[in-house]
Parts: structure tokens; sequence; C-alpha cells
């Protein structure tokens, strides 16, 4: 699968199934996966070696008027995704996963910025995650459903105290494909975050920390806010301007 150049493309719909295939990255640098977790445990022993799919094969195809990304993915262990990750993507992989783009009712973005326990600590991103067993349906890997798990597990907020735009906003970034869903809250910003407090104060360890609001521009938190997000903002918060 050929990575192209970053890009932005309006999606009608995701077609993504499980097409088992050995990964020769986590076969050939088996040993190197294992020191590198050994070194990422010793720092963060809270990180847990569950299993996620990968992307192997995906195309954006046109069908009766309507714009379809195709995948095919395989499961891997998670200790050998994060290797991946830091050893710089290599290969012909990628992490495609879905995010729940919250908006509050007075137009905020509304992302969240990871707990210290987690992998990606202190990253500021939508409420996501790479797609997991969790998220089967049969042979499909439902991101719809990860972008409702991941935001009632993140924030508290159930899928029927939202409205679920149709369609999605992909954003091409390298060996990230990220699946951007509008989800609307009836709540403003300010509520949204009181809401997210009390929940995260009965979580025994949350993943989120904080709720961080983009009204503008103004708002980006470039060190902190991965590339494909800054895109997606940048996007969209244009695409606001003009309607």
């Amino acid at each position: 699968m050929t990575q192209a150049s970053p890009r932005i493309e309006d999606i009608d719909a995701i077609d993504y199934r499980v097409e088992p295939k050995p990964w020769r990255f986590s076969i050939e640098e088996a040993a190197a996966i294992d020191r590198h977790w050994e070194k990422l445990r010793a720092g963060n022993p809270h990180l847990f070696n569950g299993r996620v799919f990968l992307m192997h094969t995906g195309t954006v195809e046109e069908q009766d008027d309507r714009r379809i990304l195709r995948g095919g993915g395989f499961e891997t262990e998670y200790k050998a995704f994060l290797a991946w990750r830091d050893f710089g993507f290599p290969g012909d992989t990628a992490n495609c996963f879905a995010m729940a783009a919250l908006v509050s009712a007075d137009g905020a973005f509304m992302l969240g910025r990871m707990n210290n326990h987690t992998a990606n600590a202190g990253k500021i991103y939508f409420p996501a995650g790479t797609p997991d067993p969790e998220d089967l349906k049969g042979e499909t890997i439902d991101l719809e459903g990860s972008v409702l798990r991941e935001l009632a597990e993140e924030t508290g907020i159930a899928s029927d105290e939202v409205t679920i735009a149709e369609g999605w906003t992909v954003v091409f970034d390298g060996p990230r494909i990220a699946c951007m869903k509008i989800v609307r809250s009836r709540f403003r910003a300010a509520e949204i975050e009181a809401r997210f407090k009390d929940f995260i104060a009965t979580e025994e360890k949350p993943e989120l920390d904080a709720l961080h609001a983009v009204f503008s521009t103004r708002d980006f938190d470039e060190e902190n806010m991965p590339d494909f997000t800054l895109r997606f903002l940048r996007h969209a918060l244009a695409r606001s301007d003009r309607s």
C-alpha cells in the first residue's frame, strides 16, 4: 500500500475488513520488539500488550456517486505496533483509526489530553484508538462503532447524547489514516468540560486527564497536537469560515 503525500478527503463510507496475513516486521524484528517493549514497560508499567488491527491494503473507490475507503487489515500485538511506530513506520503498512471529532454547541472542537500512564502521554487529539478486537462485527472492523466506544470510554459521553454526522473526513498522513467522524453535542464547551471532570473523578485510571477546546487557530498547541490533528482542524475551521 503506497503512502502518498498528506491530503484530506471527504469519504461517504468505510469498508474495512479483516484480511489476515503474516507481518514481516513482527517476524523479522521479534527480538528488537521484545527489547523495545521491556524498555517501555520499565518506564511505564501500566502499558498492556493487547491486540490491534493495522491496514495492509487501502484504496478510495467511486461507487454509485459515493466515495468509499476500502481496506484490509491484520491483527497484531500492541507491542509490535508501538515498536513499528517508534522505529519510524518501516514497510508498507498503515495505522487506520477513527476519531470522534466532538463539536460543542458553541462551536468548539473538544480534544483530549492523554494521561501520564498512556503510551501517548501529554498528546492532544480527539478521542480515538487503533481498532482492536472489540471493534469487530463479523469480519468487518467497525470504525463508527470504534468512534462511539472510544468517546464513551474516554469522556463519558454516550452515543445517545450526540448527533452523528454522515460520512467521514479522512486525513491521509503518511502511515497514519485518521478517519474523523463529526459528533455534535447539545452542550456548550464549558458544560462538556464540567461533565468530563465529573466523569474522570469516578475512573481509576482515566485515559484523558483534561479536555482542550479549540474555537480557532489561536487555541492550537502545535507542540502536543499531532500533525494529522492540526491538518484536520485547519481544514475544518476554514470550511466553517466559508459556510
